[in-house]
């Protein structure tokens, strides 16, 4: 897919301002708050093309294997890339444009760990990974033909610290990571729950869900800290949430 087109079609996930008061702790910090969000708002070209391939191997792969639902390219960046990279940029608002080796190689040793929970075509972890390459990341599915898509995603795009646990989130026994996402799940209330034993002390838990399962996801976590939901951008009842988890 065309990267100029791709880029027009997620602007308006990144036009949004910033609110989140539960930013990145390992983002790098920056004397002009205003500045920095300027320039997190903007996808390099490198990142624009991995995104346009990501989506003709989803397309090529979801002929054999049901991986979306949604069939048209437009409709798989606004709905699939344009959710997952407005969480991103909530999450990791700091996250330079183009990380130079030196600056990785200095937060290799503390970078952030993400854990993705029924990651089923990838979103949003690898489309997070995408724009924030430092995080280690891992991808939990337990469908393992959706697995085997992801590490090949991984492997195309050259995506470095990633693990795909091929199997259920109940089983995964590594130890909490500093942010865990969950979107689109089937039986919410019993994932939300197994995500949020997931995350480290004062870790985030950032929800993708509908406007309707506010209530229950906050009546499921009660060691939680939320901040004020966020509309997500093209969607009438969407909406991103992230909690904090208390100490």
């Amino acid at each position: 897919m065309d990267t100029a087109r791709i880029a027009e079609l997620l602007q308006p996930f990144f036009d949004v301002p910033n609110p989140n008061p539960f930013e990145d702790r390992h983002s790098e910090p920056s004397s002009c708050h205003s500045e920095q969000s300027e320039e997190s708002a903007v996808l390099t070209q490198t990142q624009l093309q991995n995104i346009s391939t990501y989506i003709d191997m989803l397309l090529h792969w979801n002929a054999r294997i049901n991986l979306t639902a949604i069939r048209g390219e437009e409709e798989i960046v606004t709905r699939h890339f344009g959710e997952s990279l407005f969480a991103a940029r909530h999450l990791f608002p700091s996250v330079a444009r183009a990380p130079s080796p030196a600056s990785v190689s200095k937060t290799k040793a503390h970078a952030t760990r993400l854990i993705d929970i029924g990651s089923g075509a990838g979103f949003p972890g690898l489309p997070i990974k995408i724009w924030a390459p430092a995080i280690e990341l891992t991808l939990i599915e337990s469908n393992q033909k959706k697995a085997t898509f992801l590490r090949e995603v991984a492997r195309k795009l050259t995506l470095m610290n990633i693990n795909v646990f091929a199997g259920r989130a109940e089983s995964f026994s590594n130890s909490p990571a500093e942010v865990v996402t969950l979107r689109a799940v089937e039986s919410f209330e019993n994932a939300l729950p197994i995500a949020a034993r997931l995350v480290a002390p004062t870790g985030r838990l950032a929800l993708l869900i509908s406007q309707v399962q506010l209530t229950q996801a906050h009546d499921l976590t009660p060691g939680f800290k939320w901040s004020p939901p966020l509309p997500i951008p093209m969607s009438a009842s969407r909406i991103l949430v992230i909690g904090v988890r208390q100490t």
